[in-house]
């Protein structure tokens, strides 16, 4: 009886290094986040075959919320159950909470947004989506019609910037791949075993929109602050779709009109955030410790994650018999080619035209790419290099 428990704990352990690893070094948004984890658990730890991680990535673009967190809790919930969730979720968010917490209060008042030192991150982004997009292109689009998808949405997802967008493109991609692909025989895809049971997995979504419903009915009959802090990171956390740049102007409607912080500290936790690793959504916790404190800040981290873990919780039991059976494989199969393409658009927009200003960041994103691509270094080495060399490329 102890050998299974030892092996769980030997999983969550290994779960919580790994993850811890890339909270402290995913730089670049949650894009970049999706290439650092293509590199750990897919190229590194075969933790999952390539098109399992991507219909995955395909699943939590598609759902509300965080997607590149929402793919680190899939993962690992393959790994050790809900236990591996939540263990994969705290290692890749905790270090980002707890820099903001401290930003907040030690030193939020520092202009940090035009440091060097962040601008080489952003360079590192762009390394480290290149590669990523590299080997997906390779795997999803190996032929021309799903060559065209990926184009389809490249060219849609650029010209058509809304928040849901990536939404309309995935649902149309879906429709195509269908009526491409329904016939094509695909070889059979690697089962992938998530143990959460479907009346968990019930329970999940009956909570997620139990609370998106009861929460303002709560604040309105209460003047209790810490259910009114709760009700707006919430609400924030559940109707973000296409990537964590959205939940910015969400949280700045519900937070600054009231009074409760001022734009000076809002944009300076979003200066913070761009200089710290891990998911965007851990802005919340600068925004809950300016409110009311560190206690404001987990509670606040814990209320716009929630709704993401809610909702990935209660559709993964489901993924494996949508992605093996036979209409919905043709659907899938466009699905992932959009993914490329969406993930192209967004290489191009915000990664390249925040990060790529003059020749010589060019040159040097050139330098990280071979570094990881050619050389093989570690991803570790390639942040720590490009935040040196953002501060030298600073003083040119």
């Amino acid at each position: 009886m102890q050998k299974p428990n030892k092996n769980v704990l030997q999983s969550l352990l290994e779960i919580f290094i790994v993850s811890s690893k890339l909270g402290l070094t995913s730089f670049g948004g949650p894009i970049a986040h999706l290439g650092y984890f293509h590199n750990e658990y897919i190229r590194k730890r075969k933790w999952m075959d390539e098109r399992s991680y991507a219909d995955l990535v395909a699943l939590c673009q598609f759902l509300p919320g965080p997607a590149s967190s929402q793919v680190g809790i899939g993962i690992g919930v393959m790994r050790a159950g809900v236990a591996g969730g939540i263990v994969s979720f705290l290692g890749f968010t905790l270090p980002s909470v707890i820099t903001l917490i401290l930003f907040a209060l030690l030193i939020q008042g520092f202009d940090i947004g035009n440091a060097g030192w962040i601008h080489g991150l952003k360079i590192v982004a762009v390394a480290v989506v290149a590669h990523a997009i590299i080997g997906m292109a390779n795997n999803l689009t190996p032929d021309l019609p799903r060559k065209a998808i990926a184009l389809f949405a490249l060219v849609l997802t650029l010209l058509w910037q809304a928040a849901f967008s990536q939404i309309g493109v995935i649902l149309l991609s879906a429709f195509i791949g269908y009526l491409l692909f329904k016939e094509t025989k695909e070889e059979p895809h690697t089962r992938v075993d998530f143990p959460i049971s479907r009346r968990f997995a019930t329970v999940c979504l009956g909570l997620f929109f139990g609370l998106l419903v009861l929460l303002p009915i709560m604040r309105e009959i209460t003047s209790w602050q810490w259910i009114a802090m709760f009700d707006s990171f919430y609400r924030s956390g559940s109707l973000v779709f296409g990537g964590g740049h959205v939940v910015l102007p969400l949280l700045e409607r519900e937070f600054i009109p009231t009074g409760w912080l001022t734009e000076e500290a809002f944009l300076a936790g979003y200066g913070a955030t761009q200089a710290v690793p891990g998911p965007l959504f851990t802005f919340a916790a600068y925004l809950g410790t300016v409110i009311n404190g560190w206690t404001g800040g987990l509670l606040a981290t814990t209320a716009i994650f929630l709704p993401a873990f809610l909702l990935i919780l209660g559709t993964l039991p489901f993924w494996n018999i949508l992605r093996s059976h036979p209409k919905v494989k043709g659907a899938l199969m466009g699905v992932n080619a959009a993914v490329v393409g969406i993930l192209i658009s967004a290489f191009y927009h915000p990664i390249w035209t925040s990060s790529i200003k003059e020749p010589v960041d060019f040159a040097f994103a050139a330098i990280l790419f071979s570094m990881l691509v050619y050389w093989k270094l570690p991803p570790w080495i390639i942040v720590i290099t490009g935040a040196v060399g953002g501060t030298l490329l600073s003083y040119l």
